[in-house]
């Protein structure tokens, strides 16, 4: 056993985090020593999280004609994809769609495309929280609607909403390369208005997008210090007709190893891979728990297909997992 690794597993559980220095001895880890690094990722896990994984589902209440230039997304106005336009669902179809999903998550999420929502939206997504608790769904509601003040949570809140998403997406210093119709400043002021208002937060991002192995460092970071209760881990899939389009996808081992340190610099934060954990692991899924998480998102995404729930329970059980609801 590597002896380095065993130290930092020591050190984690006593400082429950990592320091930097440590953080870049782990990105520059060479493949032989991958199953040191899965072994130490995983004894990280269970010591904080214990044996149980958490899952979460997804609609895309709202799609495209996004105002925004984010680089990555399919929705946006600037971009030309073959996305899908539509404007909010009603709050029977979202309810619709959670129902669907009853089995297979613990928690629900209305994820709406653009900047922000208006107060007719705002409204149609309040009744819709609220339709979880009348219906007895046994997931929690939670939402991503863009940038929005504490009064729209407070508001949100009166409904029932307990979880708010929001990523920074990236670096503070190479977000400005990823977007600019706002900034990654306004990104952080809603997460704080969310927390502030009383939310629970999601906060995550997208790796694999040209930043640099500080870039990465730095995010996970800047995320450990706006304290999110979840983080959910997206790795890019480029799409045709986005500024994106021609990057190439991060290399197994970069991804195993970007995990690995979101778990070792926030043990005990929920670790959710979403986006690119199909394109990234294929028939490699279990390795997303060997290397440190404890929840996906189950189904489709936003613009991209997902594996079946049904398969993804299937490896829960498999790995002797507990699924927690």
């Amino acid at each position: 056993m590597n002896n380095g690794v065993i130290k930092l597993i020591d050190k984690v559980k006593r400082n429950k985090t990592l320091e930097r220095k440590d953080a870049l001895d782990i990105l520059h880890l060479e493949k032989d020593q991958f199953h040191h690094l899965l072994f130490a990722a995983s004894e990280i896990r269970r010591h904080f999280k214990g044996n149980s994984v958490t899952t979460c589902a997804i609609v895309n209440a709202k799609s495209g004609r996004c105002s925004e230039d984010c680089a990555f997304c399919a929705q946006s106005a600037n971009h030309h994809t073959d996305q899908d336009s539509y404007p909010l669902m009603s709050g029977q179809q979202m309810l619709e769609r959670a129902a669907k999903e009853e089995m297979h998550s613990r928690r629900f999420s209305i994820v709406t495309a653009g900047k922000g929502l208006n107060n007719n939206e705002l409204e149609i997504v309040k009744q819709t929280v609220a339709g979880f608790y009348k219906k007895k769904l046994l997931q929690k509601p939670c939402a991503s609607l863009g940038i929005l003040t504490e009064d729209d949570f407070l508001y949100l809140k009166k409904g029932g909403l307990t979880r708010y998403h929001h990523n920074i997406e990236t670096s503070k210093n190479f977000y400005p390369h990823i977007c600019t119709t706002h900034s990654y400043d306004d990104r952080v002021a809603t997460i704080r208005a969310a927390q502030k208002a009383g939310l629970e937060t999601c906060v995550g991002g997208i790796l694999g997008m040209g930043e640099s192995e500080k870039d990465r460092l730095d995010f996970l970071y800047e995320i450990r210090e706006l304290d999110p209760d979840s983080v959910p881990i997206n790795f890019l899939v480029p799409i045709k007709g986005t500024a994106l389009e021609k990057i190439a996808r991060i290399p197994l081992w970069d991804a195993v190893k970007a995990i690995a340190l979101a778990r070792f610099i926030m043990p005990e934060k929920d670790i959710k891979l979403g986006a690119g954990r199909l394109e990234i692991f294929k028939d490699a899924q279990h390795l997303v728990f060997l290397s440190g998480a404890n929840g996906m998102i189950v189904g489709d995404l936003l613009t991209i297909k997902g594996r079946t729930p049904e398969d993804d329970l299937a490896l829960i059980d498999d790995l002797g997992l507990d699924l927690h609801f």
